[in-house]
């Protein structure tokens, strides 16, 4: 009785789980910063189906957004480097929770009870590798031009029915893994992360399973149409 008292009394053990409590919020503001992104570039990727000039019109306004108080694609830059900001700590506090979590957990059993958790759960860490490379090619591919057919920032409609056209359906194919991908970490993420803001009663959690699932339902559908509508020829 008196190690568990002196357990729960020592500032070390205190500090430790405040700043734990610390990290699991800088995870979940961070996530939620993310999807609200994902969510707003979901809703600009779908002015596609309005037409060539609506999409290349949308286009421009991003690259002018801001005007005249910030240069031309100033409001763009302003942008990625927040988001650059959100996904670094977004990770830097994952990797320390995971840390932590091995560290509180140092004997290894030779058997050890089967652990119950959703797929998306078990595979958050290959869906970020996935997800980190998919971002790293879209950038490539969409954003620099340097691996799109076209490449021309000035008419972004142009680059993505070359990006997605029949004949190169392997990057057609890698989109939809990385984006089924996002949808998965996005439904364990938005879980855990209303967890962490208090949504911890059985009823809560019911609740938050089903708004995250919702979501990545929703997220995964708006993204995926655009490069199949491509490939299909309905957006030509």
């Amino acid at each position: 009785m008196a190690v568990i008292t002196a357990e729960r009394t020592n500032p070390a053990t205190r500090r430790k789980k405040t700043s734990s409590v610390a990290l699991k919020m800088l995870m979940a503001g961070t996530g939620i910063l993310l999807v609200l992104f994902l969510f707003a570039h979901m809703a600009g990727n779908l002015k596609i189906f309005v037409g060539e000039d609506a999409f290349d019109h949308y286009g421009q306004w991003l690259r002018d957004l801001g005007a005249p108080l910030l240069p031309r694609t100033g409001f763009l830059w302003l942008q990625r480097a927040g988001l650059t900001v959100a996904v670094l700590a977004h990770i830097f506090a994952a990797v320390l929770l995971a840390r932590r979590a091995r560290a509180a957990r140092p004997v290894r059993y030779a058997h050890r009870p089967k652990v119950q958790g959703s797929y998306a759960a078990r595979t958050m860490r290959w869906g970020g590798v996935i997800i980190l490379l998919f971002v790293v090619f879209h950038i490539l591919d969409l954003t620099t031009g340097t691996v799109n057919p076209v490449g021309d920032k000035e008419h972004p409609f142009a680059n993505v029915v070359a990006d997605f056209a029949p004949s190169r359906w392997y990057v057609t194919l890698f989109y939809t893994l990385a984006i089924v991908a996002v949808g998965f970490h996005l439904r364990h993420g938005i879980f855990s992360a209303l967890r962490t803001l208090g949504q911890q009663s059985p009823r809560g959690e019911r609740r938050a399973q089903a708004v995250a699932l919702a979501l990545s339902v929703v997220l995964v559908a708006g993204y995926l149409s655009v490069p199949f509508a491509v490939l299909t020829g309905l957006v030509k």
